[in-house]
């Protein structure tokens, strides 16, 4: 029996109960997902503002897209190591919090360095050429300090949901994830449509940017600290198979080996993943800039910058189409929940409740909802079409319109793709746990109203042997390997980004190899004019965009057909 024992896998063990601060489930899963609005909203502020910020420093758009593989060098780098250091972290504040706050607080002081980067420069560098050279440099240094940082925050919010919440309450959680980003990128497009020195003056700084950039590292820390004084993480003890001994070898092995030999579901939730952000990245990182350029570009006499700051007038054109874009993101992100059935809803069948003449409609309703893998499809699909158009764009009205109908997709690509990886996770996860004093737990029951409620009496002790007999499907949730898998996740939402980065790379060295003219300085009217009578390289960039999103629904399309 001994020798049995020691063969077998050592369960990990923990101390402590997984809950949440407030009186409502509401209200525990918006401080649950808070710290995503912080995230979001900085997440906003730099694709809304740091491409033109950079054209204006004096950078081709082909050099500048070449700066934004800071997102996904980041992602590709930060997400699955913080993942596998939190997932075996044995931090008395939690696996997850502590990278969150220390994070946070990185990304607050480089947003500072980034706003005032010429001043930083000034102190030492007197000589104009020199000093130019310096705040470019300095500037594309803070942006992926930034995006490095804010990598490792994102890795261990989302893991934080996936630890907390049982199966049955993943798509929920993912539900709420998608409808804080969608707050967080409405409240950074609006504020990003206001004029700010003009209303505030120069207290916060002398230009948008700056303004941005300063409320951006206030809020971004104001939001991480809401969730991680909220949620109450259980404390690991000792990890599964002792894989805390994690060196860099080890570390990187594991997750080498675990992206080969990823279960079926989980890879094809990946794949999917791969080719819709192969389109999102230009979306993301380029829309902003696009709307700026079909505004003054194809009107020029009757779309002059209205002040000597560009950038903020282009960021502020641009970010009205995005304050549409996110009404719609979030609208969508509200109500597709209710429209839509659970993954795991023929696990857990059960008869809708209401006035006896009602039911029946109800009853036709729940058993005809279209399936989240449906819902998803649909979306890259309506993306697709969307940035099909773009080439053909020539007014701003047009341009808006196109950004605001990609809120519907956006409001899926945040939800859908870690509702699936949060279920597949927890089901992959063993659900008997040891704690600390030896003893494994269950929950007494498959009800989860009240799961994450501070003293939910969600525990009952027994004999480890016993636990042994368990079922696997038990919806109990541990998320020991939450942080590996997301990591992985975002692997296949990095790597396309490379791929976008090339595209473009490519894209605008050959249709715009020159210097914006409508933010640059040395940008006369007759350059703009140039440019108008080109093809816009922005808009080729979103038209490839298109491409990608159609292979992504092939890949849904394959997904769907798998789990039939």
């Amino acid at each position: 029996m001994r020798k049995i024992e020691e063969a077998m896998p050592r369960a990990a063990s923990w101390a402590g109960t997984p809950s949440i601060k407030g009186s409502t489930e509401s209200i525990r899963m918006a401080l649950l997902t808070f710290s995503l609005i912080g995230l979001q909203f900085t997440w906003g502020i730099e694709m809304t503002y740091c491409t033109p910020y950079l054209l204006q420093l004096g950078l081709t758009k082909s050099r500048t897209s070449l700066v934004w593989i800071a997102g996904p060098l980041s992602g590709l780098i930060m997400q699955p190591v913080v993942g596998v250091l939190a997932d075996n972290s044995k931090s008395k504040w939690g696996r997850r919090r502590p990278f969150m706050i220390g994070g946070s607080m990185i990304v607050g002081l480089c947003l500072l360095v980034l706003g005032w980067t010429s001043e930083i420069v000034g102190i030492f560098i007197s000589e104009p050429g020199m000093a130019k050279s310096c705040t470019i440099a300095l500037a594309v240094l803070s942006i992926y300090a930034v995006d490095f940082a804010i990598n490792a925050v994102q890795s261990s919010c989302r893991s934080l949901i996936v630890d907390t919440l049982p199966i049955a309450k993943q798509q929920l959680g993912s539900a709420w994830a998608s409808r804080m980003i969608a707050i967080g990128q409405l409240i950074g497009y609006a504020i990003g449509t206001i004029d700010l020195v003009k209303t505030f003056g120069n207290t916060l700084g002398d230009s948008q940017f700056k303004q941005l950039t300063l409320i951006a590292a206030v809020f971004f820390n104001i939001a991480v600290g809401i969730t991680s004084w909220a949620v109450q993480e259980r404390i690991l003890i000792s990890s599964k198979d002792q894989e805390a001994k994690s060196d860099v070898v080890k570390m990187s092995s594991k997750i080498l080996k675990t992206t080969l030999h990823l279960p079926d579901r989980i890879r094809a939730i990946c794949w999917v993943q791969f080719w819709a952000w192969i389109g999102w990245f230009p979306f993301l990182f380029y829309s902003t800039t696009w709307v700026g350029e079909v505004y003054f570009r194809y009107h020029p006499e009757t779309n002059a910058p209205a002040s000597k700051d560009t950038l903020g007038d282009v960021g502020r054109v641009g970010s009205l189409s995005l304050v549409v874009f996110s009404i719609i993101t979030f609208v969508a992100s509200v109500l597709l929940p209710f429209v839509v059935q659970s993954p795991d809803q023929d696990r857990r069948k059960f008869t809708p409740r209401g006035p006896p003449t009602i039911t029946p409609i109800l009853e036709i309703f729940n058993n005809n909802k279209p399936d989240l893998l449906t819902a998803w499809q649909s979306s890259h699909l309506i993306f697709a079409g969307s940035m099909c158009l773009a080439p053909f764009v020539r007014s701003l009205q047009m341009a808006t319109i196109i950004v605001s109908v990609c809120g519907i997709p956006w409001a899926l690509a945040c939800w859908a793709p870690f509702a699936f990886m949060g279920i597949e996770i927890n089901r992959l996860t063993t659900p008997n746990t040891m704690l600390a004093n030896g003893s494994s737990y269950r929950r007494l029951s498959n009800s989860t109203d009240d799961f994450t409620s501070p003293g939910s009496p969600m525990l009952r002790l027994h004999h480890f042997d016993r636990d042994l007999d368990d079922s696997p499907t038990s919806d109990s949730s541990t998320g020991e390997t939450a942080g590996i898998y997301l990591g992985i996740l975002n692997l296949f939402t990095t790597l396309p980004q490379f791929v976008g980065t090339f595209i473009s790379m490519i894209v605008f060295s050959i249709l715009e190899p020159g210097k914006s003219p409508e933010l640059h300085e040395d940008g006369s009217e007759e350059a703009i004019q140039r440019a108008a009578d080109g093809p816009n390289a922005i808009a080729v960039c979103l038209f490839f965009g298109a491409l990608s999103a159609v292979g992504a629904a092939y890949a849904t399309a394959r997904m769907k057909a798998t789990t039939k």
